[in-house]
């Protein structure tokens, strides 16, 4: 049913109530000056109607996006969270993420998704991306939720639910829009969000350099809100997560300085290809090699051996590389 208002819709309004928010999450008490103190949100009338905030995404997002990047930002952001909520700016503007609101997750020490995401946001490290993507990257949960005969709690696909979630919030309040590479990063984290944390001593060299290339310039980003992620009350849980995310990024880095130093595959590999297929320098040459890291990568074939390995290889799969 489409809503009736019965008043016309107040921007400056719905812009004060973020202000009061921001407020709340910087701590800052802004004394009002002329006019202003007029418009000003007291404590009692902080809330604003949806067509309040929609109009005011409408006619300044850019100044919108300013303030909810000072909450994100804020040291304490889940006031500022708690604000939006309040007002009704939250529901208005992403419903995706209010939604979260009283949404058990299944985890005994934690009532709702919601309270688990401020904490997420609170940890997180204060990058943009980091924060923005803390504050999303739960939001496919809502739409995932099933319950097996035991009595557990599953949100299988949530991640790739809540990338395709945050393509439709884009569409309806592109605060990003003119900020393809954080849109991007964000999108990015939200749907790798569990990555890490799926990390298993086990891995072999070859798991974590694929897990490194796939994660490519957001590794940083995925490893820091991996730790944020960790809110467990149990201590011994939580060390266990913290230590888990911490040997992943060791491994990573002394992989990515081993192969810095010693390449992969081997020195003149392909003048080896070049001999053994009888292929002239060209540009078939690179794709070979390029072949070869992939599948290193992937765990088809050990690094650092000598090139007679690699050749085999090749041998032995010369209908898959054309050979």
């Amino acid at each position: 049913m489409q809503e009736i208002v019965t008043q016309e819709a107040s921007p400056k309004r719905a812009m004060e109530a973020l202000e009061w928010a921001v407020q709340r999450a910087e701590k800052a008490e802004v004394e009002p000056s002329g006019a202003a103190s007029e418009l000003r949100p007291s404590p009692r009338v902080i809330s604003g109607r949806p067509a309040d905030f929609k109009a005011a995404a409408s006619l300044y997002l850019p100044d919108v996006r300013k303030l909810l990047d000072r909450i994100m930002m804020s040291e304490d952001a889940e006031s500022g969270l708690d604000a939006l909520l309040e007002s009704g700016a939250l529901a208005a503007m992403l419903p995706e993420v209010e939604a979260m609101v009283g949404f058990g997750d299944g985890e005994w020490r934690h009532k709702d998704v919601w309270k688990h995401t401020k904490q997420v946001v609170r940890q997180a490290v204060p990058r943009l991306e980091v924060r923005w993507a803390a504050l999303l990257h739960d939001i496919g949960k809502t739409r995932t939720r099933s319950i097996s005969p035991t009595g557990e709690v599953h949100f299988f696909g949530h991640a790739e639910v809540g990338a395709r979630m945050f393509d439709k919030i884009d569409r309806r309040l592109p605060l990003f829009a003119k900020e393809a590479p954080l849109k991007s990063s964000i999108r990015f984290l939200i749907l790798h969000h569990l990555r890490a944390s799926q990390y298993d001593p086990s891995w072999t060299d070859s798991a974590v350099r694929r897990f490194a290339k796939e994660m490519g310039g957001c590794l940083t980003d995925v490893l820091d809100l991996s730790r944020a992620d960790i809110t467990t009350k149990r201590p011994e849980k939580k060390r266990k997560g913290l230590k888990q995310i911490s040997e992943l990024a060791e491994r990573v880095l002394k992989i990515q300085e081993e192969d810095a130093v010693v390449p992969p595959l081997p020195s003149g590999i392909g003048d080896a290809i070049m001999q053994a297929f009888g292929i002239p320098p060209s540009r078939r040459i690179g794709e070979l090699k390029r072949a070869l890291e992939e599948a290193i990568d992937s765990g088809e074939v050990a690094s650092h051996q000598e090139s007679e390995v690699y050749l085999a290889f090749l041998r032995d799969n010369a209908a898959r590389f054309g050979l």
